[in-house]
């Protein structure tokens, strides 16, 4: 399909080892991407962030590949405009919290660190990077979100939920406990923000439908977003999760592509000019 808007993930799928746009998965030199980039932006088709990075740090990265908006914490802050206009999704936070960070009201509430104290080696703050979101607790461990959601349940917060982000490489600073599979990064905040539920509000404010747009990601949280395009693209490496192609036999209109993080996204680019 052409498309006139492409919403882009970023770590592990715009980007690859180390958040660099000039690796290949296997750390060799590629130009390949910024190469499908120059092939977009020349096409005139509109390129935004969705990613579960802060709002700050999006809108920094969408001025230097020339996006034209961002989506900053897994959906929770569309942006355009260079962050001059912005529209927050706040989803289910109980209307009782109305004009409070869904970050303050889970450090009254305690749930974060009640979560990590019931996952001992296998969960902890995604530190440094967590101490600047104020929609989601940035976490990474070794945990299964399903599990979770229900303990949440059980202590009266089961407006929040705990949302898989991908894997990250294990390093010496990390303090979870040894396991051969690498840890992953979480996202706890409140039902109903999604990148999903993001992109179709950017695209009802552009005028555009989902026919208009495709989306390219890694994750399971990257699911998310196929219900509110026409074509999502999941790289090679996403794709190759434990638990991954039960839920992709679920997603009609996913495809995944033959290569991994930015050669993947460049295969996807290409495919939706």
């Amino acid at each position: 399909m052409a498309a006139r808007i492409v919403y882009t993930d970023l770590d592990g799928t715009m980007v690859g080892p180390r958040g660099s746009f000039w690796h290949t998965a296997g750390r060799d030199l590629t130009a390949d991407p910024a190469s499908a980039l120059l092939d977009l932006h020349r096409a005139g088709v509109a390129l935004v962030l969705v990613s579960g990075r802060t709002f700050e740090q999006v809108v920094e990265a969408a001025r230097i590949f020339a996006a034209d908006g961002a989506i900053a914490e897994l959906g929770s802050t569309i942006a355009w405009d260079a962050g001059r206009g912005t529209h927050r999704l706040t989803g289910e936070l109980p209307a009782r919290y109305d004009g409070r960070t869904p970050m303050d009201v889970m450090a009254e509430l305690g749930v974060v660190e009640d979560l990590i104290a019931e996952h001992p080696g296998r969960l902890e703050w995604h530190a440094p990077w967590h101490a600047t979101h104020s929609t989601d607790a940035l976490l990474r461990g070794r945990v299964d979100p399903v599990a979770v959601d229900a303990w949440l349940a059980e202590r009266g917060a089961g407006w929040l939920t705990l949302k898989d982000n991908g894997a990250i490489p294990a390093t010496s600073r990390f303090g979870l406990d040894d396991d051969p599979l690498p840890p992953r990064v979480y996202h706890l905040m409140p039902r109903g923000i999604s990148k999903g539920a993001a992109i179709a509000w950017d695209l009802e404010r552009r005028g555009l439908s989902p026919d208009d747009a495709v989306a390219i990601g890694d994750s399971v949280s990257d699911l998310d977003m196929a219900p509110a395009v026409g074509r999502l693209f999941i790289t090679a490496n996403g794709a190759a999760v434990d638990g991954m192609s039960g839920l992709l036999d679920a997603v009609p209109n996913v495809t995944v592509t033959d290569a991994a993080m930015g050669e993947g996204w460049a295969q996807a680019v290409r495919a939706s000019l």
